[in-house]
């Protein structure tokens, strides 16, 4: 195992921070609501999974002798957590699914628009790679997503395997609400990104097919 941190170390942290991202505009949301038990379920969620790493620098925190699973865990952690804070929030009423979608829409088109700032894609599979610098599915030894068409009309692609089914079912929660929110994510980044794409998903032989197309 290496003990040298490399480019894919900090790509992988930083996916890991904008996921935690993520969870802490959930929470912030959650207690201006001020109807949720949010000292209660912090302290639940932070025994079980830790708190998030936050602002600190990954020279600070990582295990050098481990950096492969140190990453990994870090990821589990922040997967489980998020998975813990929807799930929490959906059970006290499923009327907040809309607002939670929200969020995810907010952050989305936040980034897609400073985003713009530094890239200009010209191609679909270069908004893909665009995108994949924040979604997060596992660890590149993992190869979840396969790739079905790149071209200059159209970037596809679908998974191969869930990684996310394991941390929803620890809190009895349905993984399609992970979907639901990161989707909702993905097409509001997209679309803040580039007016020149789009981005759809469509259900082929019981599998989700993600498609990245150019407008013509």
């Amino acid at each position: 195992m290496s003990l040298f941190l490399g480019k894919i170390h900090y790509w992988l942290f930083n996916k890991i921070k904008w996921f935690e991202g993520l969870e802490g505009d959930i929470v912030n949301w959650a207690e201006k609501k001020g109807n949720f038990p949010i000292e209660q379920w912090k302290s639940e969620i932070y025994e079980k999974y830790d708190e998030p790493v936050g602002d600190k620098m990954l020279e600070e925190v990582i295990d050098t002798s481990n950096i492969h699973g140190w990453l990994q865990d870090k990821i589990s952690r922040a997967e489980g957590r998020q998975a813990a804070w929807v799930t929490k929030i959906l059970n006290v009423s499923l009327e907040y699914k809309d607002e939670l979608i929200g969020i995810f829409n907010e952050q989305g088109n936040k980034l897609g628009m400073e985003y713009k700032k530094k890239v200009q894609p010209e191609l679909p599979v270069e908004v893909f790679n665009v995108l994949n610098d924040f979604i997060l599915e596992g660890m590149p030894c993992d190869r979840v997503n396969e790739e079905l068409q790149n071209d200059k009309e159209a970037y596809v692609w679908r998974a191969r395997k869930c990684l996310h089914v394991p941390y929803w079912e620890a809190e009895y929660g349905d993984v399609e609400n992970f979907y639901m929110l990161r989707e909702a994510w993905i097409k509001s980044f997209i679309s803040a990104l580039s007016e020149e794409f789009t981005y759809n998903v469509e259900i082929v032989d019981d599998k989700k097919v993600h498609e990245i197309r150019k407008v013509m």
